[in-house]
């Protein structure tokens, strides 16, 4: 496990660096590590504004990939558009950039709340 914590506002940019570095240190570099970090930085932004305030990160390895989930108390997210939002759109641009930023990206969402899970692959 490379981060297990519960987070609220005030943990965004303290766990922004943790995940940098921990990517970082499991072989992500370059422009895929910065990708994979605006990524998780909208999961966490997105959970402590619409999804109640808090939330809960847990980023792990597995074979080639970094993957991380976010999960909070939120209700779930409309439905998601395939295509990019129009340029006067104020809003759905977050999970937009994180589908286009990771490899894989799938949202779950029950009685306990939303999940957000990404991974990126390490490419050596």
């Amino acid at each position: 496990m490379l981060i297990s914590e519960v987070f609220g506002a005030e943990r965004v940019t303290p766990l922004r660096h943790a995940v940098a570095g921990r990517a970082g240190d499991a072989g992500l570099g370059g422009d895929r590590l910065d990708d994979f970090v605006v990524a998780v930085n909208e999961l966490l932004t997105n959970a402590v504004r619409h999804g109640g305030g808090t939330g809960q990160i847990t980023m792990w390895c597995i074979d080639d990939a970094v993957v991380c989930e976010v999960r909070d108390h939120g209700t779930g997210v409309g439905p998601l558009h395939a295509d990019k939002p129009a340029l006067d759109e104020p809003g759905g641009w977050g999970l937009y950039l994180v589908r286009e930023l990771t490899d894989t990206f799938a949202i779950t969402t029950g009685p306990e709340g939303t999940a957000v899970r990404i991974s990126t692959h390490i490419v050596a």
